[in-house]
């Protein structure tokens, strides 16, 4: 049996390549230097991945900032906009334009908005969204993936696997940028120069091409099927003397089964840690020619593999196809793990033999064929762990438990309906028309993450640090007061991330010192490890709230992260249902909600950023989802009188076929990211009367690019002309964390400045 690998981390061990992109950014160090921080990374993924013994290697899995945008740049799918750019930074191998394209251009005279960026699937990993025109046409205009196959080569020999994005699913997962076409409808001319890449990499020496098609695990329309069977048809009929592997994930197969299995590739990929039952459907149509690579081993989460369940299904394909048409590989790629356990010196080491990162799972891939080859010492040092875990007392702790049998309709139920409450809050906050505020955080600069350094190193006192902290948000309120914002937030100095922060005080929950994810280009996460039954020891932001609040007479809102959020955006126990887990947090975070009223904080914000990102990729599965997610939301936020104004924030996400669910939420605010979208988000909400308050976003904070107060003021007159004036909120479309101060001040001065444009020019009906 052949081992493979989907893919592997790219940031670097120590984040190099995220500190090395920033520097790039900032210019402090060119194109060379950043190249060679990128080679050095790629090369020692490759030989990590063969020292682990992985037969086939991808390579080409690497990217500066995301692989869909590594297509379209190397599609020369670039949308006419950033022409001007392209002309600018001739001579640099155009990585300026790449940037450009995924943070917006704001210089050498030049304003330039950046793409849009959306959740990759189901992931909290995002990507930059193709723009598709009708009369868009395809060539090679880039010529990394083909310099990375011959580096790769030279390193690795034959078992260099060069991985792109699948011509369809590429496609899908773009958008029109024009009325009268559908982007599937390019297939043709697309296809095309797709068969020029491959037939360019077979006459490089490549043997095997992964081309990734995770829409093959999706809801399909009948035109969305065709253009399967065309695309793949036409690289057969023109492309000979290569291995195509075609790779869905995150999904069964279901009703494409037959679709997948029949195309004509080589070898066909399946997910069998989300969808194992779906292997049987998948044996019973394999034609005989085709192999069938197994994903047994979880690329998207830290636990250890349970031998004995992959073996039973690698015994079972090869029961029915022989081990030479049977490969063993991770479930997706591994950028969604952390890269090496090894490096975590203080988590509990009960709990850390139950664990497996990047590194570790290379090595499960390898022992799994082991064992299935006869080495059986490996699967008893396996069985010991697995077994140890299911009966750990430090996972279950039965008053928890009890708590989440006795739910009721009360827990999930405000005391009044909106109307009521929409009228109380008008009474105790007196805002004016188009409120203003931001969601949450402010810059956390070098020094702050400096200080906080300190302290966990011992070099400060937990006096010195919590001054400094206080300076800051004292610093931050005054700043807001004095531009005009009217709903204020403390800035959040004191959190390293929002779900972090609050993993941190809750049991149940354990940290990593490296375990490091991309969520998007730079931006690394540390996501939280939950292990156990989840609990709330004690108050989590209250102090925090309450000194904010001491010192503005504006409201201040007290900031939370929700239970989905929180859920999606850790490391999740396996041993129990989602449903379970985010029950228990919810619960943890409505016992804050309580508190923090309790102290005289009457606007309290519980983000749900990850609601949307959580729903399952198939339309059978979204209702049951949706109820419990909902549901658990609904826990949260509950406890509260009637006067108390919950806010809700939401990242990109696309509302129109769940709009009934986020209104079921009811959320008195609710704060969405609209700007790269133009308000297009806000037509769901039209189109279904939304009825409570929302904030769409005006500007971008994911760009350093800081738009006008005329731009902002557009797009303030678009939202009033789809929903209710009155209901409006001003605000940018996420946390300000991530910007620096300087373009971060320049932008909320100019949001304010929208808002009071917005008074003066929308006519507002119907306000108490």
């Amino acid at each position: 049996m052949l081992t493979q690998n989907l893919g592997y981390p790219r940031i670097g061990i120590q984040r190099q390549l995220k500190k090395a992109c920033e520097q790039y950014w900032a210019g402090k160090i060119d194109l060379k230097e950043l190249n060679k921080v990128a080679r050095i990374i790629k090369e020692e993924n490759w030989q990590t991945q063969a020292d682990a013994g992985i037969d086939l290697i991808p390579c080409n899995d690497f990217s500066f900032y995301d692989q869909v945008l590594d297509t379209s740049f190397l599609l020369g799918v670039i949308p006419q906009r950033y022409s001007p750019v392209l002309s600018q930074v001739k001579g640099n191998n155009e990585i300026d334009l790449y940037f450009a394209m995924a943070r917006g251009y704001q210089k050498d005279g030049l304003d330039i908005t950046a793409m849009e960026m959306t959740k990759w699937l189901d992931t909290n990993y995002h990507y930059i969204v193709p723009e598709f025109t009708a009369d868009q046409e395809f060539r090679i205009f880039n010529e990394n993936i083909f310099c990375e196959y011959n580096s790769a080569k030279q390193q690795l020999a034959e078992k260099a696997k060069p991985v792109l994005l699948g011509p369809v699913s590429y496609l899908l997962l773009g958008k029109e940028k024009e009325t009268g076409f559908e982007r599937i409808d390019l297939i043709k001319k697309l296809v095309s120069v797709y068969i020029e890449i491959i037939n360019r990499l077979k006459q490089q020496g490549a043997e095997w091409i992964q081309l990734d098609e995770p829409c093959l695990a999706l809801d399909l329309s009948k035109k969305d099927k065709e253009a399967f069977e065309y695309a793949y048809r036409a690289i057969a009929n023109r492309v000979s003397g290569v291995k195509l592997l075609v790779a869905t994930y995150f999904e069964a197969l279901l009703d494409n089964a037959a679709l997948a299995v029949n195309l004509p590739i080589s070898a066909l990929h399946i997910d069998l840690v989300r969808a194992p039952d779906q292997l049987d459907d998948v044996l019973a149509m394999i034609p005989e020619k085709v192999q069938l690579s197994l994903g047994v081993v979880d690329g998207r989460n830290v636990w250890k593999n349970n031998y004995e369940k992959s073996l039973s299904l690698v015994a079972k394909a090869v029961a029915l196809l022989g081990e030479d048409r049977v490969m063993i590989g991770p479930s997706c790629s591994l950028l969604h793990s952390p890269i090496d356990l090894e490096l975590e010196t203080a988590i509990d080491p009960e709990i850390k033999n139950w664990m497996a990162f990047a590194r570790q799972k290379l090595t499960e891939v390898s022992e799994i064929r082991q064992i299935a080859e006869g080495n059986a010492d490996l699967l008893k040092a396996n069985q010991l762990a697995i077994k140890n875990r299911l009966s750990s007392q430090k996972v279950h702790k039965q008053v928890v438990k009890d708590r989440i049998a006795g739910i009721t309709d009360a827990d999930s139920t405000r005391k009044s309906i909106f109307a009521i409450r929409q009228q109380l809050h008008h009474e105790r906050f007196k805002l004016p028309a188009f409120p203003t505020t931001t969601i949450g955080s402010f810059p956390q600069t070098d020094d702050i993450r400096q200080m906080r350094a300190r302290y966990k190193k011992g070099d400060l006192t937990l006096a010195q640090y919590e001054e400094a902290i206080k300076y800051a948000t004292i610093a931050a309120i005054r700043w807001q007061e004095e531009i005009g914002l009217d709903v204020l937030v403390h800035g959040e100095f004191e959190r390293n991330d929002m779900v972090e922060y609050f993993g941190e005080q809750l049991d149940g929950f354990l940290f990593t010192k490296n375990g490091w994810v991309q969520s998007y280009g730079s931006r690394c996460v540390k996501p939280p490890v939950i292990y156990g039954d989840v609990s709330r020891p004690k108050d989590m932001t209250v102090r925090w709230s309450k000194f904010a609040a001491a010192q503005t007479a504006k409201p201040m809102k007290g900031m939370l992260t929700g239970p989905v959020t929180i859920l999606q955006w850790s490391f999740v126990r396996d041993d129990q249902g989602r449903d379970i887990t985010t029950n228990q947090i919810a619960f943890a975070i409505r016992d804050e909600v309580l508190a923090l009223e309790k102290a005289g904080i009457g606007i309290i914000q519980i983000d749900e950023a990850a609601i949307r990102e959580g729903l399952p990729l198939r339309k059978s599965k979204h209702a049951k989802y949706l109820e419990w997610a909902v549901n658990a939301f609904r826990i949260s936020a509950s406890g509260v009188g009637d006067d108390t104004q919950i806010h809700t924030h939401m990242c990109y996400s696309e509302f129109n076929n769940i709009i009934q669910h986020i209104a079921a939420m009811d959320a008195d605010v609710i704060t969405i990211e609209t700007s790269r979208s133009q308000m297009e988000l806000l037509e769901a909400f039209a189109d279904f009367d939304y009825p409570n308050e929302i904030g769409p976003g005006v500007y971008d904070i994911h760009s350093p690019r800081v738009p006008g107060a005329e731009e902002m003021a557009l797009l303030l007159t678009k939202a009033a002309s789809l929903l209710p004036a009155q209901h409006l909120w001003v605000n940018p479309d996420c946390g300000l964390k991530t910007r620096k101060w300087p373009e971060t001040k320049a932008a909320l001065i100019n949001m304010v400045a929208a808002a009071k444009t917005a008074r003066e020019q929308i006519s507002i009906q119907n306000l108490v």
